[in-house]
């Protein structure tokens, strides 16, 4: 059965390409590569082409997410999927495929309007070690993990639970945190060893709320965090260890005013499901009306 195994690229939409590039490198230790299109570039993470395309624009949004799957059997049969649940698509050209670095792609969007592609086929360029953008112990955690973990805007959480089950991810609600406007009850999903690859159900005035990387190295948080703090760029929660994937993070603002997730030492996905009310410590609000005033 086809199924998505791993959140593989994402792009983004900013306005300031200086302030990302600066930020990129400088904080959080990404390899930029310039591209050949104006106004266009990307940021390694491992031996991927990329792994992130930003592009200067308007919204400081999400642009969009891909999901890899296995091959191209496995592309077809998702966009077969896609069709009998009446989810409307559109195959990528040729251009677009190449343009992504991939071998080929489908596109569509989740139910709160979230561009989704599913591809196969990335460039990997094993004669191209990262080259950090600032010194590191390590490097990320990737490979068949992914690249990391968003969280995203949903209006309707039942509805996006269902359509990514339909690409193959499984999960359940994680949390119940209180927040200004009630209890929010988010649901974590997975689609490989990470313990989770998407998230949704908490408000979010972006489409993306925050994107979370992770070190292989405590001392690279470390530095990172020190960094941070050294630029006085705001802090929405401090550092803190989550109860859900046992990770060592906090969360900062980026240049589109969306936050960062930076965290080390994530556990693998659970077969079975559990839910909590609080974190094993930390995560205070420091910084509020950053899209994530919750109690943890």
């Amino acid at each position: 059965m086809a199924k998505v195994t791993e959140l593989g690229y994402m792009g983004l939409s900013i306005s300031d390409a200086d302030a990302w590039k600066s930020y990129a490198t400088s904080c959080l230790g990404m390899e930029l590569l310039e591209s050949e299109v104006a106004d266009t570039f990307y940021l390694r993470m491992d031996y991927w082409h990329h792994r992130i395309e930003l592009r200067v624009g308007s919204e400081d949004d999400l642009a969009y997410l891909g999901w890899r799957v296995a091959g191209a059997a496995e592309l077809s049969a998702m966009a077969v999927k896609l069709s009998e649940a009446g989810i409307a698509y559109k195959v990528g050209s040729s251009a677009e495929a190449k343009e992504r670095r991939v071998l080929g792609l489908i596109k569509t969007r989740d139910p709160a309007g979230v561009p989704t592609e599913i591809f196969y086929g990335p460039q990997v360029d094993g004669h191209l070690p990262l080259y950090p953008g600032r010194r590191m112990h390590s490097g990320f955690v990737t490979d068949d993990m992914g690249m990391g973990h968003a969280l995203v805007a949903s209006d309707d959480p039942i509805a996006s639970y269902k359509f990514y089950e339909l690409l193959g991810l499984s999960g359940s609600i994680e949390y119940h945190l209180k927040t200004p406007d009630g209890v929010a009850k988010p649901i974590f999903m997975h689609c490989n060893n990470r313990q989770h690859s998407i998230a949704f159900g908490v408000p979010s005035q972006k489409l993306l709320n925050h994107f979370m990387i992770e070190y292989r190295s405590l001392d690279d948080l470390g530095m990172a965090h020190d960094i941070i703090r050294t630029k006085k760029i705001d802090v929405a929660l401090n550092l803190g260890k989550h109860a859900n994937d046992q990770a060592l993070t906090f969360y900062s603002a980026t240049p589109s005013g969306w936050l960062m997730e930076l965290g080390w030492g994530g556990v693998v996905a659970s077969s079975q499901q559990q839910y909590h009310e609080n974190d094993v410590f930390g995560h205070q609000i420091e910084a509020s009306g950053m899209g994530l005033d919750v109690e943890l």
